[in-house]
């Protein structure tokens, strides 16, 4: 595994610190961070939420997500030193609200460190806390800001957060976190297409026959349901976990890795996607909806149950999506995502052309196409399907196998999960990771016609079963084609 490298000396102000993005995801990777020695010892954390309560109090909140008394004495005592770092802060982030001054204490004497501002919080508040921090002056020349997805709900709201975040915050300063961008795999997209010679000559529409993009969970709503109910799986997946991946396997090399190519690129890609239309939404987006099942052998509600209302809200789209350009002219691109599916993957299938000519015996076995398969989730790796012979005497027998690069067998030491390395990378400054401003408003524009497209035509809203693919109707969108959705990382 490559050597882990310090970062400089920073404060972090970690708003929301007290809900579950930053209990699950942020304090465990800082911590996570901290000890394998990324993290100096003069950093920061500061801690602001709205809940009443002493640094103490928070350590402890903290302390029993990351390190609970039934982890080793081990952790628990890495625990313990990498506490002193956290300082709890009340802050009402509302219009007027208290606690900025407590803040600004707890922040004094780091102006010449490194100061980020992560926000876990609502998409309704990134334009007020950024106006709360500039006025209150506790943005320095390195500070920089994350955001959380999703950047507003519409093409509209998307643009006038950016507008606010953009009057405190310039735009190489804004990070706006996809946590798909920092998987391994992900990362590894462009290293394999534009580091092997073997694959860019035919990354194009005369070797490729189509891709499939599948983001699927088992989890429902739950306790989201009432938020969820308002974004759906569109809004909430399709926006920017899907089409991220997409741009990265359709984008043209950029000329280097650094942040602007690689985001130009990707933008380019979004402003070629094929609008989707009245008269066509019918025949390129199924929209289904969960009802009871069973998952892992255990009954689940349905969506209605979750939320405790009838809802016309989609919890599982797929749709097909063409670009418009040169390279891929003709190509689809199958994005699928759901809740309460049969298992929980996330993976790209990227199949190639089928052979012009079979120079095997029918009764002998038929060549299938080769598949790039790159999972992302839950057992990262990579696997490219080949056709060849059958070992043994009587003729020649063809079998269909892969070549497998499997993450957890090849990297033997653990590597930083998604969420310990964007938050390294801002430290760093690497924007490379991160979402430009005119990609967020790019996808929304898109998005926002599959959206009206709908409410024009009236589209259907198809039961799935709890526990399994989605609607029988996703199957057919294929099936026009001629195609079929491939499930397992065995395809």
């Amino acid at each position: 595994m490559a050597e882990l490298v310090p970062v400089q000396p920073f404060d972090i102000v970690i708003f929301g610190a007290t809900g579950d993005l930053a209990q699950g995801k942020l304090l465990p990777a800082l911590f996570h961070r901290w000890c394998d020695g990324q993290i100096p010892a003069e950093s920061r954390i500061v801690a602001a939420a709205r809940d009443a309560m002493s640094a103490e109090e928070f350590r402890a909140l903290t302390a029993a997500r990351v390190a609970p008394d039934g982890t080793v004495a081990e952790r628990r005592e890495a625990f313990a030193k990498f506490a002193r770092l956290i300082d709890y802060v009340a802050v009402d982030v509302s219009d007027g609200g208290s606690g900025w001054g407590e803040l600004e204490a707890a922040l004094a004497g780091g102006e010449s460190k490194i100061r980020l501002f992560y926000l876990a919080l609502p998409p309704s508040l990134y334009g007020p806390v950024c106006g709360a921090i500039a006025k209150h002056g506790l943005r320095t020349a390195s500070s920089r800001i994350v955001l959380e997805k999703p950047i507003g709900h519409d093409f509209h709201s998307a643009r006038e957060i950016n507008r606010r975040v953009g009057e405190v915050f310039p735009e190489d300063s804004i990070f706006r976190i996809d946590h798909y961008l920092g998987k391994e795999t992900v990362q590894n997209l462009l290293i394999l297409r534009f580091a092997n010679f073997l694959f860019e000559p035919l990354w194009n529409a005369n070797g490729i026959d189509h891709v499939q993009i599948t983001v699927a969970e088992t989890v429902g709503a739950g306790r989201r349901a009432s938020y969820y109910d308002t974004a759906g799986a569109l809004r909430d997946m399709v926006q920017n976990h899907l089409l991220q991946l997409m741009c990265l396997v359709a984008m043209e090399p950029p000329s280097s890795l650094d942040a602007d190519p690689v985001r130009t690129e990707k933008l380019k890609v979004l402003r070629a996607l094929k609008p989707v239309t009245q008269e066509s939404v019918a025949r390129s987006v199924v929209r289904g909806q969960y009802r009871g099942g069973v998952i892992e052998g255990e009954p689940v509600p349905g969506y209605s149950e979750e939320l405790g209302a009838k809802s016309r809200t989609e919890t599982f789209v797929a749709l097909r999506a063409e670009i418009g350009n040169w390279r891929w002219a003709g190509v689809p691109f199958y994005l699928r995502t759901g809740k309460r599916m049969a298992e929980r993957r996330s993976e790209i299938i990227v199949q190639f052309k089928q052979v012009p000519h079979d120079v095997v015996a029918a009764d002998h076995g038929r060549p299938h196409p080769n598949r790039l398969v790159i999972r992302l989730q839950p057992d990262e790796g990579v696997k490219l399907m080949l056709m060849t012979k059958d070992p043994g005497p009587g003729g020649v027998r063809l079998r269909y196998v892969p070549l497998n690069l499997s993450f957890a067998e090849t990297f033997t030491k653990d590597y930083p999960d998604a969420y310990e390395r964007l938050l390294m990378a801002v430290v760093r400054g690497n924007l490379a990771l991160f979402m430009r401003g005119d990609e967020v408003e790019a996808a929304w524009r898109w998005t926002d016609r599959v959206i009206a497209a709908w409410q024009d035509g009236q589209s259907e809203l198809y039961p799935y079963a709890a526990g399994t693919d989605g609607p029988t109707q996703a199957a057919l969108l294929l099936e026009r084609d001629g195609r079929e959705w491939f499930d397992g990382f065995d395809t």
